[in-house]
C-alpha cells in the first residue's frame, strides 16, 4: 500500500452524547470508568496518537464530560437525532484533510487499528472514498453486515433486521468507524435522510449514498475484542477484562512477574518496572509506580503512591494516595499507610496505621502503632527520624516529632516531642495485686450459684 506523499491534517470526531439509559446510571454513558478512567479518556488517548485534531460532541448539559473531553474541542447536540446528525454539529471543525468519526462507547480502538484506517483512506494504490472499520465476533448476533464484492471492496452494509438468510450467515460485520475527506463527507452527511422507524439520521447511510456516487467503500478489519460497543454493565465488565488483558501482557513483556496474572488488577496509568514482582490477588489503582526489584505481596491494595527499588509491601497491606516508600522498605501485613514517606531501609512490619507521617531511614515501627493525625478538623503530621524505634503499640498524638536513635518504649502514648537518643515511656504504672484474680473469681462463681 502506498500513502499519499502530500499528507494534509486529519481530525477525529468522537461521539459522546449518549445517555447510557442501558447503564442504568446518572453518569452520561461517556463517563462510565473503565481501567480507573472514563470510557472516552481511553479513546482521546488512542486518536491523539493518531489524528492531528481530536473534537468531542457531547449533548446538553454535560459539563462533566466537557472537563473530560479538555483540552479537546467540544461542540454540543442539543437535539439528539442520530449518529449522522450528531457528526454534522461538528462540520465546522472538520478540515480540510481526512476526518473519522469514532464512538466514545467503543473505547477499544487501539492506535494501530486507526492508523491503518487513515493509511488505507490515504492509500495511492487502492483508491478508497470511504474506509470502515469492520470485525468478525465469534457471535455476529444482530449487528449490521458488511456485504463485500468480488474486488473486496464493501457493496453496503445491510441491518441484520433488513438482510436474507445468506446475507445474515456473513460473518464480517460493521463496527460503525468512518474515515473519508473532510469535504465529500460534509457533502455525504447532508444527504443522509431519516425516512426509518425511528426518524433518525444514521452514519450507515454514508455507504449507500457513496456507492450510488460510484465510490469505493473498503473495509478495515480489527480484532473483536477492539471494536465491541459497550452499552450496559455486562458489556462495561466485558471490555475491562479486555483491558485488564492487555495491561497485564503488557507489563510481563516489560520484564514484571505476575504469579496469577487473572487475579492483578492495573489502572490505565499503572507503572511497574522491570524485575517487579506481583503475587495474587493485587489491585492497583490510579497513579501507581513501582520501581525496579519491589515485591507486592498477595492481597495488597495501591493507589496514587510510588514503591521505591527492592521494597516489600504485604501480604494485605494498603498504600494510599501520597505515600512513597525509599529503597528496601517493608510494608507488612495488614499495615496502611497514607500520606506517609518511608526513608530507605524502614520497615513498618504489621497491624499499623501511619497516616500524615515522615518516617527516616532505618527507622523501625512496631505493631499496632498509629498516628493520630486528625483531631476531628485539621490533618497534623508526625515526623519520626532515621535510625529510630518504634516500640508495639504506640500512640503518636500529631503534631509531634521523634529525633534520630529516639526510642519509644511499647505501649506508649506519645503528645510531645522526643529528642534524638532519648527513651520516650508514657504509659500507666503497674502494679501487681497479690491473690486478687483468686478472689474475684471465687466471688462470680457464688453469685452465678445464688441464681
Amino acid at each position: 500500500m502506498t500513502v499519499s506523499p502530500a499528507i494534509r491534517p486529519s481530525t477525529a470526531i468522537l461521539l459522546a452524547a449518549g445517555l447510557g439509559t442501558r447503564m442504568r446510571s446518572s453518569l452520561p454513558k461517556a463517563l462510565q470508568p473503565l481501567a480507573g478512567q472514563p470510557m472516552l479518556s481511553h479513546l482521546i488517548a488512542s486518536a491523539a496518537k493518531v489524528f492531528d485534531k481530536v473534537v468531542v460532541v457531547i449533548g446538553p448539559g454535560m459539563d462533566d464530560l466537557a472537563r473530560c473531553a479538555a483540552p479537546h474541542t467540544v461542540v454540543i447536540q442539543h437535539e439528539r437525532l442520530g449518529t449522522a446528525h450528531a457528526a454534522l454539529q461538528a462540520e465546522a471543525l472538520f478540515g480540510e484533510g481526512d476526518v473519522a468519526v469514532l464512538y466514545a462507547d467503543n473505547p477499544l480502538i487501539t492506535p494501530e487499528t486507526l492508523q491503518r484506517m487513515l493509511d488505507v483512506r490515504r492509500s495511492t494504490s487502492e483508491p478508497t472514498d470511504l474506509a470502515l472499520l469492520a470485525m468478525r465476533p465469534a457471535n455476529p448476533g444482530r449487528y449490521g453486515r458488511v456485504i463485500l464484492n468480488q474486488d473486496g471492496t464493501v457493496e453496503k452494509i445491510i441491518e441484520w433486521a433488513d438482510a436474507s438468510e445468506s446475507e445474515r450467515a456473513v460473518g464480517l460485520c460493521n463496527a460503525g468507524v468512518f474515515c473519508a475527506d473532510a469535504s465529500r463527507f460534509r457533502s455525504w452527511l447532508h444527504k443522509v435522510g431519516n425516512a426509518n422507524s425511528k426518524g433518525e439520521y444514521y452514519l450507515t447511510d454514508v455507504v449507500g449514498i457513496v456507492r450510488e456516487q460510484g465510490g469505493i467503500v473498503r473495509a478495515v478489519e480489527a480484532p473483536e475484542s477492539e471494536l465491541l460497543g459497550v452499552n450496559s454493565r455486562v458489556e462495561l465488565a466485558e471490555a475491562e477484562a479486555t483491558v485488564q488483558r492487555r495491561l497485564r501482557r503488557e507489563a510481563m513483556e516489560r520484564g514484571v512477574t505476575l504469579v496469577a496474572p487473572e487475579t492483578v488488577f492495573f489502572s490505565f496509568d499503572t507503572v511497574l518496572e522491570p524485575d517487579v514482582a506481583v503475587q495474587p490477588n493485587v489491585v492497583f489503582g490510579p497513579g501507581v509506580i513501582v520501581r525496579s526489584g519491589a515485591e507486592i505481596r498477595a492481597f495488597s491494595h495501591l493507589e496514587q503512591c510510588e514503591v521505591g527499588p527492592k521494597s516489600l509491601v504485604g501480604p494485605y497491606g494498603r498504600l494510599r494516595p501520597g505515600t512513597v516508600l525509599g529503597e528496601g522498605c517493608h510494608v507488612g501485613n495488614f499495615v496502611e499507610l497514607k500520606a506517609t514517606t518511608l526513608g530507605d531501609g524502614a520497615k513498618v512490619n504489621h497491624l499499623t496505621y501511619l497516616g500524615d507521617a515522615s518516617v527516616g531511614p532505618a527507622t523501625n515501627v512496631g505493631a499496632g502503632t498509629i498516628t493520630c493525625n486528625y483531631d476531628g478538623v485539621f490533618k497534623h503530621r508526625t515526623t519520626i527520624g532515621a535510625n529510630a524505634f518504634i516500640g508495639s503499640d504506640s500512640i503518636l498524638v500529631a503534631p509531634v516529632t521523634v529525633g534520630d536513635g529516639a526510642l519509644v518504649a511499647a505501649g506508649s502514648v506519645i503528645t510531645q516531642d522526643v529528642e534524638p537518643d532519648a527513651l520516650a515511656i508514657a504509659r500507666g504504672v503497674q502494679t501487681n495485686k497479690t491473690g486478687w484474680a483468686a478472689r474475684f473469681r471465687a466471688a462470680l462463681r457464688a453469685k452465678k450459684e445464688q441464681g
